[in-house]
Order: structure tokens, then sequence, then C-alpha cells
């Protein structure tokens, strides 16, 4: 499936090109948006690599992995990056994650992000469960991911190395029913 596009009033995603290195580039080598990831400050040249391997993912056949920009709808400029990937361990599921510019932080936008994947995930690839995990101290991303409908499901103990040491991870998850029922409570239009 290619092209992915999905839109709220306020935002859209669209696939990732080669064009969006310098704007990936600037949260994944950035420290105070990548604080709380699963890894640390990626260089350019490191950047490069992830997003021609996201570019090349589109293509596959069956596509398992989709990258996606997350754009200011009114002008096009990528505010933050989306990536969805199957769950080979469950079937009909996948997981997410996302990041935003720091910027851009503390306006709903990651909110109206999740949304649009749950979106994406449920009406047009119609997955059965979509989950996300985050750092124990991302208050902001729990906010986030429960404002937009996902459910605490539980911690994994020692589930990241980053920084030297081991960190746990919360994960969230939300069900095609879930999203389906409060469709009215979480619309994206």
């Amino acid at each position: 499936m290619y092209p992915i596009t999905r839109h709220s009033s306020r935002l859209a995603l669209r696939e990732v090109t080669i064009d969006d290195v310098a704007a990936v580039h600037a949260i994944y080598g950035s420290p105070e948006a990548t604080e709380h990831m699963s890894f640390t400050p990626r260089s350019r040249g490191q950047v490069d690599l992830i997003v021609a391997r996201w570019v090349a993912s589109a293509s596959a056949t069956p596509r398992e992995e989709y990258a996606l920009a997350a754009t200011a709808r009114h002008s096009g400029e990528p505010i933050g990056f989306v990536r969805l990937a199957n769950d080979p361990h469950q079937p009909s599921a996948a997981t997410f994650g996302f990041a935003l510019r720091p910027d851009t932080w503390g306006v709903g936008y990651g909110r109206e992000v999740v949304r649009l994947v749950c979106d994406l995930a449920f009406t047009e690839l119609g997955l059965h469960r979509l989950w996300a995990a985050r750092s124990p101290h991302n208050i902001a991303s729990e906010r986030t991911l429960l404002a937009a409908g996902l459910t605490e499901e539980g911690r994994i103990r020692a589930h990241v190395h980053v920084h030297g040491a081991w960190r746990d991870s919360i994960t969230y998850s939300i069900l095609r029913e879930e999203w389906e029922s409060g469709q009215a409570d979480t619309s994206t239009a």
C-alpha cells in the first residue's frame, strides 16, 4: 500500500522521502528530542541511512513498515515522524513510535499524530491491535497516549539499553473495537 496519507485539521501524515533527512536529523540528532528514546542522538550520516531504509521499506512486498512524516497541514513543514511496523509475534498487530520537534511540544500535536496512526492502522490496514512503549520518565508521552485512547498495559523490565544502562518501558495498546467505539470522541477530521 503506497502512498499513505492521512490528515487532521492541523496535521497531515505522508510518506517519508529522501528530502526529509534534515528534518529527521533535527529530531533524531537532538539531545532534547531523544532524551526518552531508545537511542542516543544520531549523526547526520546515521540519519541518512535510516531515511534510506525507510524509503526502501515503502516498496517492500508485503509492506511491513510505514515511516511517515507528520507535517503542519497549512505549510507542509515536517514537525515530526512516526513509524508503524507489523509485529512479527502477533497476527494483525503492529507497534508504533513517534517523535516531534521540541519546538512543537505542548499543543496537542502528539495526540493528533497518534489518532492519525490509529486511523491508518484500523481503517486502512485492517489491524486488530496497535501498541506502543514509552520511557517511564516520559510523562508527556503517557498523557498523549492515554488522551488518544490507548490503555496502559504494564512494564517491561530492563527492556532498553541506552545511555549505558538498562531502562524499563511502559506499554500501551488499543484494539480495533476500542478505536471504533471511541470514534465520536477521537475524530481526526
